[in-house]
């Protein structure tokens, strides 16, 4: 309640010139601290993050309107509207309706409208800086909070899936999405916001410390993401920085690989070698699995053959686990969006895939002045990929890729004349 409280004063009172900014921070810190809410059942709703992004891009949009260039997120979020028609239809006499259509469309809305506010809107490069700082700050909590509940992970080890004892009791699949994601935003601040050698070892001691409570959730998405996008940082940078900096960037490389092997061997001993058998698909005893995916492969393909069903309108919202329900009497959320995305809204499903792709490499196109545009865009598509929109990370990153970062000139001195 006080940092809802405490976000929203900031934005009504806040400058003109300000309230960008503060919308955004707002969004930020919601997005960096949602699991930790959820962990500890300190938020107002499970879905309080997503609905509190929507209020404060809402109030962003009321007090600066949006740009007219974006139309195409309006557009993407009306094409949302058909599928709660048809789920009024399809929709078993037993589902809540209401609860339903909330929690598998609040993700997708809260991307649009999030997106709708960020499109084209400036702010200086060392505000997206602080943007990242406020998401990896509640994640360094949550890391904490990590350690405190399960200060021995060798007491709670449980073969090679993944297990929940050591995700601070909740769902392992969101807590290494936003370890991940924290792990990004840390080695941005090793990369660039660390000039002297203390903060460079204060980040790599928080770098590894997140790694490893990633890594010992045995849920290898989050963990996969963040290595895509950590590559994808590195590269923008390599890419655009001067030759005299590759130095610097070389070294931080090599401080973080090092880093991260130490990491994982740490965690091979702490799981007692399980962590190495679960990368390679393998179960306790050593034996490989026959599904890679866990189950994703057979969910998605059931999902194509909702779209085959009806492939105009969909078969509605929330309709693809209504039916899991209903056949299999397991209550299993969909793990890919794209999936679902067509099972559920048809033909107007591939057109929302379409704009969500194509708007921010159009708009990339004609301004690349965004080095964090792929990172936040890779996040974005490699997490939907693998658990959905289920927390509001994936709809924030994908917003901020939109932005246009502009850079400040360093001030001019000029030597002032004297008049004889």
């Amino acid at each position: 309640m006080a940092i809802m409280g405490y976000f929203l004063y900031r934005i009504v009172m806040s400058k003109p010139r300000e309230l960008t900014m503060n919308v955004l921070l707002g969004c930020a810190y919601f997005c960096g601290i949602e699991i930790l809410f959820r962990m500890t059942k300190g938020g107002l709703a499970y879905e309080a993050s997503k609905y509190l992004v929507i209020l404060f891009v809402l109030i962003g949009m009321f007090y600066r309107g949006v740009s007219g260039k974006g139309y195409a997120y309006f557009i993407y979020l009306v094409l949302l509207i058909p599928s709660i028609v048809v789920a009024s239809t399809t929709l078993s006499f037993s589902a809540n309706f209401r609860t339903n259509i909330l929690f598998v469309l609040s993700g997708p809305v809260c991307l649009g409208l999030a997106a709708l506010f960020c499109y084209d809107r400036k702010v200086t490069h060392q505000q997206v800086h602080k943007l990242i700082l406020y998401i990896l700050l509640p994640i360094i909590s949550t890391t904490t909070y990590l350690f405190l509940y399960t200060p021995s992970i060798k007491d709670r080890l449980s073969g090679t899936a993944s297990n929940s004892a050591l995700s601070g009791g909740f769902g392992p699949n969101q807590v290494s999405t936003i370890l991940g994601l924290g792990m990004f935003c840390i080695t941005v601040r090793l990369v660039l916001k660390s000039p002297s050698l203390f903060l460079k070892i204060l980040n790599l001691v928080i770098l590894s410390a997140m790694a490893f409570r990633a890594i010992v959730t045995f849920s290898r998405g989050g963990v996969l993401v963040a290595a895509i996008v950590v590559l994808a940082f590195l590269g923008t940078v390599a890419i655009k920085i001067r030759v005299r900096r590759l130095v610097p960037l070389f070294v931080s490389v090599i401080l973080l690989g090092g880093i991260l092997g130490a990491t994982w061997v740490i965690s091979s001993n702490q799981t007692r070698g399980l962590i190495d058998k679960r990368y390679a698909n393998q179960d306790a005893l050593g034996r490989e699995k026959k599904d890679l995916a866990t189950g994703r492969l057979d969910l998605f393909i059931e999902e194509i053959d909702g779209f085959i069903e009806n492939p105009f309108l969909g078969i509605g919202a929330s309709r693809v686990k209504d039916k899991r329900i209903e056949e299999t009497g397991q209550r299993l959320p969909s793990h890919n969006e794209i999936g679902r995305l067509l099972s559920e809204h048809g033909l107007f499903g591939i057109i929302c895939l379409l704009i969500l792709l194509l708007k921010p490499l159009s708009y990339r196109a004609n301004n690349r002045r965004n080095i964090f545009f792929f990172s936040f865009l890779a996040f974005w598509f490699a997490t939907i990929n693998h658990s959905g929109i289920r927390i509001a990370a994936p709809a924030v990153l994908y917003a901020l890729a939109l932005l246009n970062v502009t850079y400040e000139k360093p001030p001019v001195h000029r030597k002032q004349l004297k008049h004889g």
